[in-house]
Formats: C-alpha cells, structure tokens, sequence
C-alpha cells in the first residue's frame, strides 16, 4: 500500500491531541474587531475541539498527525 498524502490545508488548521481528539481554533477573529467585545475576542482565542460528527473525515485528512 502506498502512503496516504496529508492534506496540507487541514495540517495547518488541525491538530491531534495526545487522547486522539482533534484540535480547532476558533473562527471570526481575523478582521472587524472594533465592534467585537474584548470578552468575545478573549475567548475566541481559545481552542476547540472537532465535532464527533467530523472526527472521523478529518482524522483521514492527516493520517499521520
């Protein structure tokens, strides 16, 4: 079997944690920040995890993640 190919776009938006989820940032915090709140944009920073739902199509983007 040949080696499957990363998917460089979900490598750069996608981490692994050590327990197998996979990691997210948030959206709506590159431009238009003047009428967000510093609350909004303070926990927007936060990372997320994936859906259950997309877990598995996104774990098969980075194989070796």
């Amino acid at each position: 079997m040949p080696k499957i190919k990363t998917n460089r776009g979900a490598a750069k938006r996608f981490k692994k944690t050590g327990t197998g989820k996979v990691k997210r940032a948030h959206a709506f915090t590159s431009h238009i920040l003047t009428h967000k709140t510093s609350k909004r944009k303070r926990n927007l920073r936060q990372s997320n995890t994936v859906a259950a739902v997309d877990q598995k199509n996104i774990c098969a983007l980075i194989p070796y993640m």
